[in-house]
């Protein structure tokens, strides 16, 4: 598959890259170089390990409650033992409950991830989306995470671009980045495709100067 889609978007580039515009940047490191993200993530991370810290203590009342039984069994009547063991299986599941609340798909850490990261994000994004207008692209690739682009050309790395237009000054260059500018009207395999993908399977680029896809969007969060 991943095979198939390269040709695929190897033979559109071929087609139309005599007249479209494309650039790639670099989401991790753009984030990495603004101080709200960085902010906003370190608030994250400590709702999370809190989080982890309440279950934890939970876990081990459940625990000792347990170990107090197995101790007490063979002294109690059997209608007591059924009440025991159906408190200890309460106290189980109200756990496993808390742990999908916090952590779970939609949980407290995913709305907490919205409400903290998805402003910075919205900000990247309309960077991109302005940077994309002025300078005419069609695309604008994220080479950060999984991608099927096999090679980038260092120089159409416009990743210290949006940094200016989020007046962010850059700690460092992107890894790679030559000093040169983004700008090509004939892209070829050495300026629109780039290194080896991660394992974590295929990326279809379908940005454009208007609007970037979801799933790169939500890899910024990362």
């Amino acid at each position: 598959m991943r095979k198939i889609f390269i040709f695929i978007f190897s033979t559109l580039l071929a087609v139309g890259g005599y007249a479209q515009k494309y650039a790639c940047f670099d989401s991790e490191y753009v984030l990495s170089n603004i101080p709200d993200y960085q902010q906003a993530q370190k608030r994250l991370d400590q709702y999370a390990v809190d989080w982890q810290k309440e279950l934890e203590a939970k876990q081990q009342e459940l625990e000792s409650l347990r170990n107090a039984f197995q101790q007490e069994a063979y002294l109690l009547p059997e209608n007591l033992k059924r009440r025991r063991q159906e408190d200890l299986r309460t106290k189980e599941q109200e756990i496993k409950t808390l742990q999908h609340e916090r952590f779970g798909v939609g949980g407290d850490l995913d709305k907490k991830r919205a409400e903290l990261i998805r402003p910075v994000q919205d900000r990247v994004y309309n960077a991109l989306a302005r940077l994309a207008t002025e300078k005419g692209y069609a695309f604008i690739f994220d080479k950060a995470g999984s991608t099927s682009l096999a090679y980038v050309n260092q120089k159409y790395d416009v990743s210290s671009q949006v940094l200016e237009m989020l007046g962010v000054t850059a700690g460092g260059k992107p890894q790679g980045e030559s000093t040169g500018k983004a700008d090509s009207a004939k892209p070829t395999r050495g300026g629109a495709e780039k290194g080896t993908p991660k394992a974590d399977g295929p990326k279809k680029p379908t940005r454009d100067n208007k609007q970037l896809d979801n799933s790169s969007k939500n890899r910024l969060k990362r």
